[in-house]
């Protein structure tokens, strides 16, 4: 960059920028304008001042589930071997054969607002704590000889440690490693059919409290009422969201699957419900709604398909040996899963949401040539400038009239013209006769000569002013040839 430049950025950097107002009469743009303008208010009353003139605070919710029912099963299986209390032993029990059982939905622990109804079960009995064959089609546990189980080594994905020992049935080259663990180990069988085909008319019992303490506002999803009897009679339904006594049949049948496909292998089933309230009206306008669905993927046929968990009951016999009971349980794991969000108005957000939208018009009440032109909205002429000056035909037109650039020469350059001229026309005037400048006086001023500057017409100077311009003519010439000197 040559010296020529660098004196352009130096002298660009004292430059000042004014605003012009320049009124377009293109009908095209002004109604584009005018378009902008409207859709801007109304996403100002729409958007801004309905929903988020409101105070939305986090509720604090809380629910609570039981399960009741009561079913039957009969099985020769010896898995379902029920343990008895053993005579002259209270507190032990031992193993004895049963056939008919009366199982009750039994509600295994899963976490907050979560529960579990077990419809299906494989039981290992009778494990006690000894050496056996790994099971086989576990890698890890496979054997051709004794060298391949290492003593002390846990089988991976087994039941227990290797012994150091191969066992091979028969005159088989291939065998399982003998481990160390609770025997005999658990059976891998898939179940057939579910063993609690007539859960489905168990009830459930969901009680749900929601709070909101920024209102000091709380509500619960039963029903107000002094009638003892209510929820031994009622039901949820449609039109009956304030009995929280469901049907488990009913629950899986609106989530969009069959109880009974569901009972075989277990699911997962989620009871949502919402509390949209407008504390502006009254507490009893605020009502839950439910929804259900399956949160598993219903359609996967694979190995990890369904739902279950193992858990275990221990026991002593008379001898004092520990023994257990393994349970592989499938059922149905329901989340209850609440939202919700109270509004009210406040004064406070509205005020944010008027000023933001505000800003978004950018509104300026400094006046323009006009007095219908007294407002601005920035965003909308913004973009309409771009229109105007970059994009229609006669953009460069509207471009020269927007920016024009003013010096401090040109001006200088101006007055001293003007002032030649008044110093002219009163030479003129001395030198005409006293009777003919009588004479002209009554005849109107003669028109102005104007010049062109920058697209600006400026006239000649009133008659008024010529006094005041002829005292300054001479400083006014001295500043010209300083200005001039400069610029050279």
């Amino acid at each position: 960059m040559g010296q020529a430049g660098w004196k352009g950025v130096f002298q660009s950097a004292f430059d000042y920028k004014t605003e012009k107002y320049v009124i377009a009469k293109n009908k095209k743009v002004g109604l584009l304008y005018r378009l902008l303008q409207l859709t801007i208010l109304l996403y100002l009353v729409v958007v801004l001042l309905s929903p988020k003139s409101r105070a939305w605070p986090t509720p604090t919710p809380r629910s609570l589930g039981s399960i009741s029912g009561m079913s039957w099963t009969m099985s020769s299986h010896p898995s379902m071997q029920r343990p008895q209390p053993l005579p002259g032993s209270p507190g032990k029990e031992g193993p004895q054969e049963g056939r008919r059982r009366f199982l009750n939905p039994s509600v295994v622990p899963q976490g907050d607002n979560v529960f579990f109804v077990i419809t299906n079960l494989i039981v290992t009995s009778n494990q006690r704590q000894s050496t056996c064959a790994e099971r086989e089609g576990i890698p890890d546990g496979m054997c051709s000889q004794d060298k391949n189980c290492h003593a002390g080594e846990p089988v991976i994905a087994g039941n227990g440690v290797k012994t150091g020992r191969c066992l091979r049935v028969g005159n088989s080259t291939r065998g399982t490693c003998e481990i160390f663990a609770w025997c005999p180990v658990e059976m891998q069988s898939r179940p057939k059919k579910p063993l609690l085909r007539d859960a489905e008319d168990f009830t459930i019992f969901i009680k749900n409290y929601i709070r909101f303490p920024k209102f000091n506002f709380s509500k619960a999803n039963v029903l107000e009422t002094k009638n003892k009897d209510f929820l031994k009679s009622c039901r949820f339904g449609p039109d009956n969201h304030y009995c929280p006594i469901f049907r488990l049949g009913s629950v899986v049948q609106w989530a969009g699957s069959s109880f009974q496909d569901i009972a075989l292998e277990g699911g997962v089933i989620g009871i949502h419900i919402e509390w949209n309230c407008d504390l502006d009206k009254a507490a009893s306008e605020c009502h839950p709604r439910y929804s259900f669905n399956r949160l598993d993927n219903k359609h996967a046929k694979s190995v990890s398909s369904g739902y279950n968990f193992r858990f275990a009951r221990y026991y002593r016999d008379s001898a004092g040996v520990e023994f257990r009971n393994l349970m592989k349980a499938y059922g149905i794991r329901i989340d209850v899963i609440v939202n919700g969000k109270a509004g009210k108005f406040s004064i406070i957000p509205t005020i944010i949401n008027v000023g933001s939208g505000v800003a978004l018009m950018g509104a300026d009440t400094r006046r323009v040539s006009q007095p219908w032109h007294q407002g601005h909205l920035g965003q909308g002429a913004f973009f309409c400038d771009l229109v105007l000056i970059y994009i229609i035909k006669k953009r460069e037109f509207y471009r020269d009239k927007k920016y024009e650039e003013v010096r401090a020469r040109e001006y200088a350059a101006q007055e001293a013209e003007a002032e030649d001229e008044a110093m002219e026309q009163r030479q003129t005037e001395e030198e005409q006769p006293e009777g003919e400048r009588q004479e002209e006086q009554p005849a109107a001023p003669p028109q102005s000569r104007g010049w062109k500057g920058n697209g600006a017409m400026c006239g000649k100077l009133p008659p008024s002013a010529r006094t005041g311009i002829l005292k300054n003519a001479k400083v006014n010439m001295q500043q010209l040839q300083t200005l001039q000197t400069v610029g050279t």
